[in-house]
């Protein structure tokens, strides 16, 4: 006799309704300072705006010989020009009159100078690098490492930013596997901090956490559980995605935080978060753009089921093409060869070679 699952999908919600729930679901977390140094990575809650215009003086480019253009305009090596000069090392502060840095050569034992500049030339004007009132970052965007080496020129010490805390949840084990160790870089790549909880029940006792992503138990199993046990720790919004793969991912709520929950599966969890789990990460970061996207010309066809959205896995042929490595279930060595997702639409047949489609990059 067969048995009886705990769990049943009763439909499959499109993903226009998932992402809507998202949206519905997923408050932005409170700003924190943070200390610039420790900031990569993290989404600015404030932007970043220029004290006082930089350099507040012109400064000098390179080493030699400051000087006013206008003096040596007519020397040259046969026609040499006395002329007052100053010596300046590279990146300091231009004496005042001058507005030239000639190089060390152009000054001969006499003193005198042997080559014409123009003005400028040499030099990096006052407020070259940056206006006062100018916006250096804006709120919404993701720190890299640049950002950080810039806004410290800058002389910024702390930056507000949103960094929501995601706690994973690996159903029926405690271990680390290489699923869940996938998301927890995905969330870290994204602008959020990664922690592992033992169990749904430890993830839902914490009170610091901004949502909860349950990976496995999701399906229609016997010993799947994932859902009905959201549902007793607070309520779920839906269960079954329009995705292939990843249908039986669910979401859902637990106190005033969104969970959600993949499928166990690397190729379906992988389909799942980033899809809908990338989405739920920038809205609590409120980052404006969460998935970088590159075009791409399609070197094969894509065939797609009608009524069902589809993650397709693409890898990189030339410099502008790439080719789809597989669709509905996916092999784990064609995710080794991915570099990055189509995600083709429920109402699409798919896309003929020749195509040319926005790939989007993994984080």
């Amino acid at each position: 006799m067969p048995s009886e699952s705990n769990q049943r999908i009763a439909k499959l919600t499109p993903l226009d309704g998932v992402f809507h729930k998202i949206d519905a679901l997923a408050v932005p977390v409170k700003p924190r300072d943070c200390a610039l140094e420790d900031a990569r990575g993290f989404v600015l809650a404030a932007g970043v705006q220029l004290a006082a215009a930089r350099p507040a003086s012109a400064i000098a480019l390179r080493d030699g010989f400051a000087v006013r253009a206008e003096d040596i305009a007519d020397s040259g090596p046969y026609a040499p020009v006395k002329a007052k000069v100053q010596w300046v090392e590279a990146g300091g502060k231009m004496p005042d009159g001058m507005d030239a840095v000639i190089a060390p050569d152009a000054v001969n034992e006499s003193d005198e100078v042997t080559a014409p500049a123009g003005a400028g030339e040499g030099v990096w004007p006052a407020g070259a690098d940056g206006e006062k009132g100018m916006t250096l970052a804006q709120a919404g965007e993701q720190l890299r490492a640049t950002d950080i080496a810039a806004l410290a020129s800058f002389g910024v010490k702390t930056v507000s930013v949103r960094a929501p805390e995601i706690l994973l949840v690996r159903a029926g084990s405690a271990k680390e596997d290489p699923a869940l160790s996938l998301l927890r870089r995905m969330i870290e790549a994204s602008g959020g901090e990664a922690k592992v909880a033992r169990s749904l029940d430890e993830a839902c006792g914490g009170e610091s956490a901004d949502a909860i992503v349950v990976i496995g138990g999701s399906g229609q199993g016997k010993s799947d559980a994932s859902v009905t046990a959201l549902a007793r720790k607070g309520r779920v919004e839906i269960h079954g995605f329009g995705l292939q793969p990843g249908e039986t991912a669910a979401l859902g709520m637990t106190g005033k935080r969104p969970v959600l929950v993949v499928p166990g599966r690397l190729d379906a969890a992988l389909a799942a978060f980033s899809v809908a789990g990338l989405r739920l990460v920038a809205k609590l970061a409120k980052r404006t753009r969460y998935i970088a996207q590159a075009p791409v010309t399609l070197s094969r066809k894509v065939s797609s089921q009608v009524g069902i959205a589809e993650f397709v896995p693409l890898a990189r042929t030339g410099k502008d093409e790439a080719e789809p490595l597989a669709s509905g279930t996916i092999p784990v060595s064609a995710l080794a060869r991915a570099d990055g997702w189509l995600l083709v639409p429920a109402e699409s047949e798919g896309y003929p070679a020749g195509t040319s489609v926005e790939m989007r990059l993994f984080p």
